[in-house]
């Protein structure tokens, strides 16, 4: 757990190549952040290209369910080409993904309160953007409103040293990541 805690802090440090996990591959942070922590990921249906996934558990004692496409690279650019910067992305396929807390939260220091949320993102080269849209039910960001976004947050994005061929979510301890390709990206979360 040491090692993937080092690998998430290192790409939040802005000051450093942010370069999470230098000899860590994506296949190990998986495998060492399931086996520490109470989230694994979940395939509720895997008859579709992008599996359905779901990955629960507790952070700061809240209740937090994480539900997600999971699409595949397939050999495709993902950042920049297939997911374009600086552009609204549902962070997943199919429908949007959504982050439910059974209580109030701390993300990245700003309050949130318990409920389930649609979770879009705005990637980019440095820095992405993570929104809380108060819509949750909703099919990829083609309805997505930006009025209805309870919070947003800029957060630094990581490097992996291998490529992971799924999108998934992890958690470290009080961080929720997002990894795709070779990049990761983090955010804190803390008992509101």
């Amino acid at each position: 757990m040491l090692a993937v805690t080092f690998a998430l802090l290192s790409c939040q440090d802005s000051s450093s190549d942010t370069t999470a996990g230098e000899d860590m591959s994506t296949e190990e942070v998986t495998e060492e952040v399931a086996s520490a922590t109470s989230f694994k990921p979940v395939v509720l249906n895997d008859s579709i290209a992008s599996p359905l996934k779901q990955v629960s558990g507790t952070i700061d004692g809240v209740g937090v369910t994480i539900t997600y496409g999971s699409p595949a690279m397939k050999g495709r650019a993902i950042w920049g080409e297939l997911v374009p910067f600086d552009e609204v992305w549902r962070t997943g396929a199919n429908e949007a993904t959504t982050i439910e807390f059974d209580a109030p939260v701390m993300i990245e220091d700003q309050p949130l309160e318990a409920g389930k949320y649609g979770f879009f993102t705005i990637p980019g080269e440095e820095d992405w953007t993570i929104i809380f849209n108060g819509v949750s039910d909703q099919w990829g960001a083609y309805q997505y409103d930006d009025t209805q976004d309870v919070l947003r947050a800029k957060v630094l994005k990581g490097t992996l040293a291998d490529s992971s061929e799924y999108m998934d979510f992890f958690v470290d301890g009080n961080n929720i990541s997002l990894t795709w390709g070779d990049v990761i990206v983090p955010f804190s979360v803390a008992k509101g």
